[in-house]
C-alpha cells in the first residue's frame, strides 16, 4: 500500500511560490542510495537540452570553505543517451553513450542535438566525514548537492525536480519512527513497500547547492522565535550520531542564543531555520547556507543530563559554533564579499574581505553566548584570553596581515603545514581580534554611542533594501559605513595598521580602557606546552616533532619538523624529560633522525628562557617590543576590574568609566 504524506514545514524566504507542480519542471534529479553500504550513490539526470553537444559541470569548491576541493575526483564515468530521438532518420533511442571529459569538471556529451530529452547516469563515491562533500553508509545519507548533482550548463536558472530514494534494506534495522529527513527546504515522502522517497522542488541549481540534507536516525526538536514585527520564525534542530545528550538544555540555550540574534536585528533574511547536526567521537566542523547549517561535533561538546548551569568548556564550544554559523544567515549569505554575490563554483574567489566576514562572526558568536545570558562574563573573558593566546603564540603575525591572510585563503589556511604558523595568521583568530579593537575603537571614538554591531546592522539594513535581499561589499564599502559612525581618517589609520598591516594589535590598551584586566602569567608560558618552541608527540621510535617555532631554541639548533628525537643528553628521549631541560642554562646534546640518517644538534634553551622574561612588557602604544615580534610565548588571563563610580549611563563618562559597562552589556541597554 502506497502512503503519502506531505510535511509542513514551512516554505523559506526565497522559495519560489511557483514552483508547485510538475508540469513546468525542466530538470530531474534521482539519487538512489541502494548501494549506500558501498558509499556509492547513483545518480540520474534527465533534462532536455537547449544546445547541441551540452555540457555538465560539477562545482570545484562549496561556498564558505574556501578550498579546490575538486569534487568531481568523485564521480567515476558519465553515461547518457536519449529518451525522445527527433531525428527519424535512425534510431538511437537505446543507445548509450559515454560522456567526454573536457576539463577537470566538465562533460560533454557530444551525440546530443538541441531539443532532445536525454537521460545521464553517474556513480558517486561519498565517504568524506565533513560538512563539505557527502557521507554514505549503513547509519546516514548525507549529503551536498555540489558533491552530487552536475548541472547542466546555460540551464542552471530552470527549475528543478529531485527525488531521494531510500531503500528499505537502510531502513531495516532502524527505528522508523526517528529516520526523517533533515533539510531546510519543504518536501513529499512517498513509502512504497518499505521503500521512501523524498521529493523536492527547487528554483533553480544555485539554490538547490544552499540545501544539504541528511536522512538518518535523528533526535529532534522544534522552537520558535519572534522577530521585532512579532512575527513568528519557526526553527527546528535535527542531531543524529550516537549521543546521550540532555536535548531539553539544547533547546533552552539554542532558543536563547538565536532570539538575541533576533532581538538584535530585529528581523532575519529567512522564514524558518534548521540545524543538522551529526554527533561523532573528534570531528567538528561547520557550514552556513541560506536558511540552515550543517553541523558535526565530538559527543562530549554536547550537554550532559548534568550539566551545570554555567555550561561547561567543551560545551560552549558546540554553543559557540551554533551561534557562529546562525550569525553567518546574516553576515556572509546575505551581506557577503562583492566577489561572492554571483560567484562562479568553477574557480577561485579572491577577496581581501574574509577577514570582516569570518573575523567578525568569530568575535561576535561567543559575545552573543554571554548577551543572550546563556554564559556569564568571566566564562565569555576566557574564551576571549584563548582567541588572544592563540594570536600572541603564532610568529607569523608579524609576517602576514589579515587581509593577505583572507586573500591568501585557497593557497593557505586550508593547506596548513608545519609551517604555517611562522608564516602566517588565520583570519578567523586575528580577525576576531581586530573586530574586537575595532567595536571598542568605536566605543572610544563615540563615546560609548557606537560600536560594530551598529557597523553590521547598517549593511544589513542596506541588503533588505535591494531587490534581491543581498549585497556584496568591498573594502571602499567598509570605510563609507564605518566613517558614519567615527571619522574616516581613524578608520583609515585603523586599517593601514592593523588590516593591511602587521602592526600588533593594541589589545591590552583598548580592554583596560574598557574596564577589562589583561595579566600575564610568568609561570604558564609556552614553554610549559612547547619546550624549546617546538610542539613534540611521543612514538615507540622516540620523541617526533610535529612543529618548530621560528626563532625558538630549537630553530636555532637545526631541529626540524618531522625528525624523531631519540635521545637528550644521553638519555633515551620522551617528553617528561624534555620538559625537565626546557629552561636548562647548558648546552644539550640532542639525537635525532631525519628520514633514516641520525643527527646529532647543540641546543641552548637558556636563550629561549632569557627570551621569555622579557614578555612581562607586552604591549607599548600597541607595537611589541622588537624581541618578541616573532615569539611570545606567554600566556594572558583576561577579568573584570572593579568599576569606578562613574554612572555607566552618562554619555559624557570616559570609555575608561563607563566602558566596563559599555562593551560587555547588550547593546539594547545603551
Amino acid at each position: 500500500m502506497t502512503q503519502i504524506t506531505l510535511k509542513t514545514n514551512e516554505q523559506p524566504a526565497n522559495y519560489d511560490a511557483n514552483v508547485q507542480s510538475t508540469a513546468d519542471i525542466d530538470i530531474r534529479y534521482r539519487f538512489d542510495f541502494s548501494r549506500f553500504a558501498e558509499h556509492l550513490v547513483d545518480v540520474t539526470l534527465s533534462f532536455t537540452a537547449s544546445t547541441d553537444a551540452p555540457q555538465l559541470w560539477l562545482p570545484a569548491w562549496i561556498p564558505g570553505s574556501y578550498l579546490m576541493r575538486e569534487f568531481a575526483r568523485n564521480i567515476t564515468a558519465v553515461h547518457y543517451q536519449v529518451l525522445d530521438e527527433q531525428d527519424t532518420a535512425r534510431d538511437t533511442s537505446s543507445q548509450p553513450y559515454r560522456g567526454q571529459k573536457i576539463d577537470k569538471h566538465t562533460w560533454q556529451l557530444p551525440q546530443i542535438k538541441a531539443g532532445q530529452s536525454v537521460s545521464v547516469h553517474y556513480e558517486v563515491y561519498c565517504y568524506d566525514l565533513s560538512v563539505r562533500t557527502a557521507y554514505v553508509d549503513q547509519q546516514r545519507l548525507y549529503g551536498n548537492f555540489t558533491s552530487l548533482a552536475l548541472a547542466v550548463e546555460g540551464q542552471e536558472q530552470q527549475k528543478l525536480q529531485v527525488s531521494l530514494i531510500v531503500p528499505a534494506a537502510f531502513l531495516a534495522d532502524k527505528d522508523e519512527a526517528r529516520v526523517c529527513l533533515a533539510i531546510g527546504l519543504d518536501y513529499t515522502e512517498l513509502q512504497l513497500e518499505g521503500q521512501l522517497c523524498f521529493a523536492l522542488q527547487v528554483p533553480s541549481y544555485h539554490d538547490l547547492i544552499d540545501y544539504p540534507f541528511e536522512i538518518a536516525e535523528q533526535d529532534r526538536f522544534d522552537f520558535i522565535i519572534q522577530d521585532s514585527a512579532h512575527q513568528t520564525l519557526r526553527h527546528r534542530f535535527y542531531l543524529s550520531g550516537k549521543h546521550s545528550s540532555n536535548m531539553g538544555r539544547l533547546q533552552q540555550d539554542i532558543t536563547q542564543i538565536c532570539q538575541s540574534y533576533v532581538d538584535w536585528l530585529g528581523d532575519a533574511p529567512f522564514a524558518d531555520y534548521t540545524f543538522m547536526t551529526f554527533a561523532s567521537g573528534q570531528d567538528y566542523g561547520g557550514l552556513e547556507h541560506i536558511n540552515s547549517t550543517s553541523l558535526i561535533t565530538p559527543r562530549r561538546d554536547l550537554p550532559s543530563v548534568d550539566e551545570p548551569k554555567i555550561p561547561s568548556s567543551d560545551y560552549q564550544r558546540f554553543l559557540g559554533l551554533c551561534s557562529h554559523e546562525y550569525f553567518h544567515a546574516w553576515w556572509v549569505k546575505t551581506v557577503r564579499p562583492d566577489v561572492m554575490l554571483e560567484v562562479d563554483l568553477r574557480k577561485e574567489a579572491f577577496t581581501p574581505l574574509l577577514w570582516v566576514f569570518e573575523g567578525f562572526t568569530s568575535y561576535v558568536d561567543d559575545f552573543m553566548l554571554q548577551a543572550s545570558g546563556v554564559i556569564d562574563k568571566a566564562s565569555y573573558l576566557k574564551l576571549l584570553a584563548e582567541q588572544i593566546n592563540r594570536y600572541y603564540q603564532t610568529p607569523g603575525r608579524a609576517y602576514q596581515s589579515v587581509a593577505e591572510s583572507s586573500f591568501d585563503a585557497w593557497i593557505k589556511l586550508y593547506r596548513n603545514d608545519e609551517n604555517t604558523g611562522n608564516a602566517g595568521i588565520s583570519y578567523y583568530n586575528k580577525g576576531a581580534l581586530v573586530a574586537l579593537c575595532l567595536d571598542l575603537t568605536l566605543l572610544e571614538k563615540t563615546k560609548g554611542r557606537y560600536r560594530l554591531f551598529d557597523v553590521i546592522q547598517a549593511f544589513y539594513r542596506q541588503a533588505k533594501q535591494n531587490d534581491k535581499k543581498r549585497i556584496g561589499i568591498s573594502s571602499a564599502d567598509m570605510g563609507a559605513v564605518i566613517s558614519q559612525f567615527m571619522p574616516f581618517d581613524v578608520w583609515q589609520d585603523f586599517e593601514r595598521r592593523y588590516v593591511n598591516g602587521v602592526e600588533a594589535l593594541p589589545i591590552q590598551t583598548l580592554l583596560s580602557a574598557n574596564g577589562v584586566k589583561l595579566h600575564v602569567n610568568s609561570k604558564e608560558t609556552a614553554d610549559k606546552h612547547m619546550p624549546w618552541g617546538m610542539r613534540c608527540s611521543d612514538t615507540p621510535a622516540g620523541l617526533k616533532v610535529n612543529r618548530v617555532l621560528r626563532g625558538s631554541a630549537a630553530a636555532r639548533a637545526g631541529i626540524s619538523a618531522h625528525d624523531v628525537i631519540v635521545a637528550i643528553d644521553g638519555i633515551k628521549a620522551d617528553a617528561k624529560q624534555l620538559s625537565s631541560l626546557s629552561t636548562s642554562a647548558r648546552k644539550i646534546d640532542c639525537h635525532l633522525f631525519r628520514r633514516d640518517e641520525l643527527m646529532s644538534v647543540t641546543v641552548l634553551p637558556k636563550a629561549a628562557a632569557e627570551k621569555k622574561n622579557a614578555a612581562a612588557d607586552i604591549e607599548q602604544d600597541g607595537l611589541y617590543p622588537d624581541s618578541l615580534r616573532q615569539d611570545c610565548p606567554y600566556k594572558v588571563t583576561l577579568h573584570l576590574a572593579t568599576p569606578t563610580s562613574a554612572s555607566p549611563s552618562d554619555e559624557a563618562a570616559s570609555p575608561t568609566q563607563a566602558g566596563w559597562h559599555t562593551w560587555l552589556n547588550v547593546w539594547a541597554d545603551r
